[in-house]
């Protein structure tokens, strides 16, 4: 089945339409994981559940038109990315609603955990912290992200990124260390 996913996201990045659905109804379970994990890192931050989350974030990649993954791991850590942006828009909008809204609790459940954001403004924070070190270590928030909010483990993200896995931990402690001061100022 790998071989397949590769061979219809090489379709999809020439503009085949129904390679890109076949790509997201053979990685429909992976996606809705995904967006599982990142439903619960956000609590009931959205009005989204799993499901309306891969909807979606598939109704944004296919706006975003010439997309180019080499592989289902690539493709899938793009659609978290995709995920957590639709997150934060989210917040956002409802932050910028002149009625206000209920603060609710976000818990996250890795070392990240010591930092965990209490709410939309936290999120935010974390969210702003993680773009600042996209912009200073790009490599960093890569990882960050596959490990994160994709939920790869530290062996798909060294293939994905094409390093090794030492690099990947040594990445996810800088990173970590990273969003650790950025967010304690």
């Amino acid at each position: 089945m790998p071989a397949e996913i590769t061979q219809l996201l090489r379709a999809a990045s020439q503009g085949d339409a129904g390679a890109a659905d076949q790509v997201v109804a053979l990685l429909y379970g992976d996606l809705r994981r995904i967006a599982g994990r990142r439903m619960q890192q956000s609590g009931d931050m959205t009005l989204l559940d799993a499901t309306a989350l891969v909807h979606e974030s598939y109704l944004k990649l296919q706006r975003a038109g010439e997309l180019d993954f080499a592989d289902r791991k690539q493709f899938l850590a793009y659609a978290a990315k995709v995920m957590h942006n639709i997150v934060i828009d989210q917040i956002r909008a409802r932050q910028a609603d002149k009625r206000g809204g209920e603060q609710v609790l976000l818990t996250l459940n890795t070392a990240i955990a010591d930092l965990a954001p209490q709410g939309d403004e936290e999120v935010l924070r974390v969210h702003e912290a993680l773009a600042e070190l996209a912009e200073a270590e790009p490599r960093l928030a890569q990882v960050v992200e596959m490990r994160y909010f994709a939920g790869l483990t530290e062996a798909e993200i060294a293939e994905a990124l094409d390093i090794t896995e030492r690099t990947v931990q040594r990445d996810w402690a800088k990173a970590r260390l990273f969003l650790a001061v950025s967010l304690k100022t």
